[in-house]
């Protein structure tokens, strides 16, 4: 057992004042503790259990306290030795001046407890979650939206009606996942949707719902939305904690690590992430404000798609790259089949970082498409009017770049912003038809009025297209989401706020408030108020 130095103790004079006896003799500078020799005063714990146990009624008073202390397993994680009671020696002959044991034992309590409390705040950590094999999840989503009437000098196929509406869309969402083998996770994803966006999602870039589909229905439609294989390969180091949720499995992991995913997925789900504006379901709902719109990321009509994706993640920062399919027609549901000439590739860099306490993150997007898309030069080349894109299709590509920061300013306070920009030649595939964009907001949580749960936001974003994207509208062409016939082109711009408070656990509700200017960047059109509400419940 090793030794302790204590340096000097206290004179005769001051030991003379303790209220549990008096030592016999001073301890000479630099000596070693040793128990049982007069020393009255242990100065941590080690040394106050070492006296316990060289105390005569060490068996009748002290043991069964230490073996309770051990069944909580604080102390003893860290001194293992002093809790061995088959180790008790004899009770000694001399010892401890003060011959009364009770006594001894009161004297000694205070510096046990202290010792213990100490080492319990150090080791006091909540426990890790326990690994699951199995889990699931279910959500629901209800938006409820309604624009009034708005002044528009003239409609064409893909415009928003300029009368008044009133749509709703509804989602269910089925979830399940399990542990294949050592790192690999199976997910799944039933999805059932019913509703309609305005005018059936069109004559709108940063369109009001995203869980607008461009497959509306008035019926419950069922789909699988995801349906993917996840492999973890830890790279050892230091681990985190990973909570039970939808699409993963409860547990711990390294920080360093690949993860490698194959399947059905939304390709939101790995890129192009926000804190503060990511999710419709719970966050802003405007398309332009849960992802970067100037990114046609690979998805069908609903969202999801098929493909690969690999992530390398270290403490501070991430690189990931996927590849994808892509539709067989714009915004179509059927896959392509020429898998070497259709395809979808992205890289994302992520740099997290934190300013004093607080958490932020940069993420720099590359993306090229390629897919049997139309030319805007060459729908414009010919003569034939309202110019026809689908003419003009063969197989071209298109590429871009995006930034996605947030950070967060005060506790429960964060802003975040978005830029984006794509080469603007080829008409747009899967997402939306804008090749350059801004966005700007902040998010505020509600703790400061005793709302912890609710959530306050506020965002802008600003929607452009290139030239011979513009020429190309102004021609008759349409688009994804644009094409009024004509086109007097302007920036389109987009205000966005909400409210979302807890009603219950996990049930949320929100009111919803969006302003599109120059709706499809259309100056002829608009501007259009739209206002919302929306449920959410998951477990």
């Amino acid at each position: 057992m090793g030794s302790n130095p204590l340096g000097k103790t206290p004179d005769s004079e001051m030991a003379e004042r303790m209220p549990c006896g008096e030592a016999k003799r001073k301890k000479k500078p630099g000596t070693n503790f040793s128990p049982g020799r007069g020393e009255l005063f242990p100065r941590n714990f080690s040394e106050g259990i070492l006296l316990l146990r060289r105390s005569a009624d060490w068996q009748s008073a002290v043991s069964p306290i230490v073996n309770r202390q051990r069944s909580s397993n604080v102390a003893v994680s860290a001194y293992p030795h002093l809790f061995d009671t088959s180790l008790l020696p004899r009770p000694p002959t001399g010892g401890l001046v003060n011959k009364n044991p009770l006594k001894q034992f009161v004297c000694l309590i205070p510096f046990a407890l202290l010792a213990i409390s100490a080492k319990s705040q150090e080791t006091n950590q909540p426990p890790a979650p326990q690994e699951q094999s199995w889990n699931w999840h279910m959500q629901n989503t209800d938006i409820l939206q309604y624009h009034p009437g708005f002044a528009a000098a003239y409609s064409g196929p893909n415009s928003m009606h300029s009368a008044s509406e009133v749509r709703d869309t509804v989602s269910l969402d089925l979830l399940l996942g399990a542990k294949l083998w050592p790192g690999a996770e199976f997910h799944v994803d039933g999805l059932t949707w019913q509703g309609f966006g305005f005018s059936k999602t069109l004559g709108a870039e940063g369109f009001p719902n995203g869980e607008a589909f461009r497959l509306g229905t008035q019926v419950p439609n069922v789909n699988l939305a995801r349906a993917f294989i996840r492999q973890t390969f830890g790279l050892g180091g230091e681990q985190e904690t990973v909570e039970d949720d939808a699409l993963q499995l409860a547990g711990k992991r390294d920080i360093s690590r690949l993860t490698l995913t194959l399947g059905r997925m939304s390709v939101k789900d790995i890129f192009d992430n926000n804190t503060y504006a990511n999710d419709p379901r719970t966050q802003f709902m405007n398309w332009s404000l849960m992802a970067n719109e100037a990114w046609d990321y690979p998805a069908d009509s609903l969202g999801y798609m098929t493909g690969f994706a690999a992530e390398l993640n270290q403490p501070k920062w991430a690189v990931r790259y996927g590849f994808f399919q892509m539709p067989r027609v714009s915004n179509g549901t059927a896959l392509d089949s020429h898998y070497l000439d259709a395809w979808g590739m992205v890289t994302e860099l992520e740099r997290r970082f934190a300013l004093g306490d607080h958490p932020g993150a940069v993420r720099l997007l590359a993306f090229l498409n390629r897919a049997h898309m139309g030319s805007y030069q060459a729908a414009l080349d010919n003569p034939v009017r309202p110019a026809n894109i689908q003419a003009t299709r063969a197989y071209r590509s298109k590429y871009g770049f995006g930034l996605n920061a947030e950070q967060e300013i005060v506790k429960n306070i964060g802003v975040f912003m978005r830029l984006g920009w794509s080469d603007g030649e080829n008409e747009g595939w899967t997402f939306a038809d804008v090749d350059r964009t801004a966005t700007l907001g902040v998010s505020v949580k509600g703790e400061s009025w005793h709302r912890p749960n609710d959530t306050f936001g506020v965002a802008g974003a600003f929607n452009g297209i290139s030239r011979v994207h513009q020429r190309f509208l102004a021609a008759g062409g349409t688009g994804i989401l644009a094409g009024d016939g004509q086109l007097n082109y302007g920036w389109e711009q987009v205000l966005e706020t909400y409210y979302d408070f807890q009603i219950w656990k996990n049930l949320h509700g929100s009111f919803d408030y969006q302003f599109i200017g120059n709706p499809s960047f259309n100056q002829a059109r608009g501007p259009i108020s739209v206002f919302g509400t929306r449920i959410h419940w998951n477990f």
